[in-house]
């Protein structure tokens, strides 16, 4: 039986960690509530100690070790470019982890009946252990393949081969009847079995998802496991487990759901739209079209004398580590007397709220940066719209040509402006492979180069004005 005491203080961790996660909504509680949250897994995991008689004590203090030397050297070491890869790794080692306690404990619970000589399990907490098993292994493998293509160990692009619709039925299927075989005749091996048959559901998951799709798996795998340490709790009888899972299932559902929407697609197109072509599709050539630049003093000009400017950033910002040059400038146009916001689309950059977390690095107020939904109406009466290292957020192949991959993609009306400049590298298309015909709009000009670089001398040029 629990102590009681133990059972308060889970209490409490769960509390925190709801706590947390209201924290986590809002950019000034959002550091206050990553602390709490932290501070209240740690406490979480301190206590078995403190009532438990554990074995191994050493061997756990050293993983514990270990793990903690590892997190903590990677957390600080990541680049904000990597840091989409990173939440995928650290996802699927979550998911890893409870695939593997379940299968020791389905391993406890087959001991316990063969030395009782009665089953003193339910079929539910089979059951609950079963799912723990393939879904956790599905996030692990599936976590794996997308760490592989955001890390370029692997091509970025759907990997579709012949038969492969007909592979994963077949794997789903066979998980299904393994897992009903886990429930009716518990043995470590047939859960050993089920976990190989998780690992390859979730490399057939993702096989076929490309380009930018694959930050929207991410967060459904994040969901995955969040199941599964809520469905591990429940085996285990840990209530903390089942609140602090039952929250990460709950947060990356809707997550999904949302970056779904904010793509103007299922998450059955997302998931299965390569096999029939409709995914987005990562790589492409680039074009040879001619188009209008202009250097750095020309832009400035431009900029100088406008009387409100949109900045729009993307994935190359990051790359870039431009977001402090960015933020001068702003500043600078500012001091002129020029009305300045950053326009933030849902999926701009590799994950949720990247650009948000890469301007705040930055410093930049957040009363500056707006949605979506609240600034495209801005675009109309806006003198110039700045985009830097954002492509397909501006895509106007998104309203305007049904074959395209992200066509139905809800994006930011900067095509609306009276002038939109361009902060570019190259010709190459965005993430989604296609190319933007915004880039040949007679009001668009570009300005080649690394967006550090050319921020930097356009910023020269501003205050040479």
């Amino acid at each position: 039986m629990t102590p009681t005491w133990v059972q308060l203080a889970y209490l409490a961790c769960a509390v925190c960690f709801i706590l947390a996660l209201k924290g986590l909504a809002g950019p000034r509680t959002a550091r206050s509530g990553n602390l709490l949250g932290a501070a209240a897994a740690v406490v979480a995991c301190v206590i078995p100690f403190l009532y438990l008689e554990l074995d191994h004590v050493p061997l756990i203090l050293v993983a514990i070790a270990v793990g903690t030397a590892i997190g903590a050297v990677g957390a600080r070491r990541v680049q904000m470019t990597q840091m989409p890869q990173m939440v995928a790794l650290f996802n699927g080692v979550g998911g890893g982890a409870a695939a593997l306690v379940a299968l020791l404990e389905l391993e406890h619970m087959v001991g316990v009946t063969d030395t009782l000589g009665v089953d003193p399990y339910n079929w539910f907490v089979y059951a609950a252990t079963a799912f723990t098993i393939v879904v956790g292994a599905v996030s692990f493998a599936g976590s794996a393949v997308t760490f592989a293509k955001l890390q370029d160990l692997m091509s970025s692009r759907p990997v579709v081969f012949r038969g492969l619709p007909v592979a994963f039925a077949a794997a789903l299927l066979a998980a299904v009847v393994w897992s009903v075989l886990t429930v009716t005749s518990a043995a470590l091996w047939i859960g050993v079995v089920l976990a190989v048959l998780g690992l390859a559901i979730g490399v057939l998951l993702v096989l076929p998802v490309g380009g930018a799709d694959v930050p929207i798996v991410i967060s459904l795998l994040n969901a995955f496991t969040g199941l599964t340490v809520a469905a591990g709790g429940y085996v285990l009888g840990n209530t903390v487990l089942l609140v602090a899972g039952t929250l990460v299932g709950a947060a990356g559902t809707f997550l999904t759901l949302l970056m779904a929407r904010a793509m103007g697609r299922s998450v059955a197109n997302i998931l299965f739209g390569a096999l029939k072509g409709g995914s987005t599709l990562g790589a492409g050539e680039a074009s040879d079209r001619p188009v209008r630049s202009a250097g750095p003093e020309d832009v400035a000009i431009l900029l100088g004398y406008a009387a409100k400017v949109i900045i729009v950033p993307g994935y190359g910002l990051a790359v870039a580590q431009a977001q402090h040059t960015l933020r001068e400038l702003v500043e600078v146009l500012g001091a002129r007397g020029t009305a300045v916001d950053y326009a933030i689309h849902p999926v701009a950059g590799r994950m949720p709220g990247h650009m948000n977390v890469l301007l705040a690095e930055a410093q930049v107020p957040y009363e500056q940066l707006k949605e979506m939904d609240d600034i495209n109406g801005e675009f109309k009466q806006t003198d110039v719209v700045l985009v830097v290292g954002a492509n397909d957020v501006v895509n106007p192949a998104a309203k305007t040509t049904p074959a395209a991959p992200i066509y139905g993609m809800p994006i930011l009306d900067a095509d609306e402006a009276r002038q939109i400049v361009f902060l570019k590298r190259s010709m190459r298309p965005g993430f989604a492979g296609i190319e933007n015909e915004l880039l040949f709009d007679p009001k668009t000009t570009l300005l080649f180069g690394d967006a550090k670089d050319s921020l930097g001398k356009l910023l020269a040029a501003v205050k040479a004005l």
